[in-house]
């Protein structure tokens, strides 16, 4: 029999990111609280740019757009937020969303998998994801039960299980 498999994946849905980003920017506009702030959240390429008069202002923004992923089903451990730093006389907080698992990580979950998973389980690292495979579908499930279970520094998704 043939060993079934999955791959452990860390990526953002960006259509629901880009949603998210749209409820914070209409929100941030309609909240009394941020009138005459110039607050603001936008794209700015592949990063979300965010702005404001102030650094309490600017944190404030970023705590809205983290409510907005949250409810959208992105882990905040996808959100890679800076800190505020002035830009002229406003505020500026530069976010990025992380895709795909790095070495750093994915050595970490392939140790975890090893150590604590079961023993017929095998761990590869391909890119920036990993391919978990073992004859027997039981392991496996095991195995990523494991994953949910274990705190990891990355949000991790379970694709290509056959």
């Amino acid at each position: 029999m043939a060993d079934s498999s999955f791959d452990v994946v860390s990526k953002v849905d960006h259509q629901e990111a880009d949603n998210a980003l749209n409820q914070a920017a209409k929100e941030v506009e309609q909240r009394y609280d941020f009138k005459g702030t110039d607050a603001s959240i936008a794209w700015s390429g592949e990063k979300v740019m965010i702005k404001a008069n102030s650094q309490d202002r600017a944190l404030a923004v970023l705590d809205v757009f983290e409510t907005k992923l949250i409810k959208r089903g992105i882990s905040l451990k996808s959100l890679d937020a800076g800190e505020p730093y002035p830009s002229g006389k406003e505020f500026r907080i530069e976010c990025s969303l992380k895709n795909g698992i790095d070495q750093e990580n994915a050595k970490k979950i392939s140790k975890l998998i090893r150590d604590q998973g079961p023993k017929s389980v095998k761990a590869q690292i391909q890119g920036d994801e990993l391919r978990v495979s073992s004859k027997s579908r039981d392991d496996l499930q095991e195995t990523m039960a494991l994953l949910r279970r274990a705190d990891l520094e990355v949000d991790v998704q379970f694709t290509n299980f056959r």
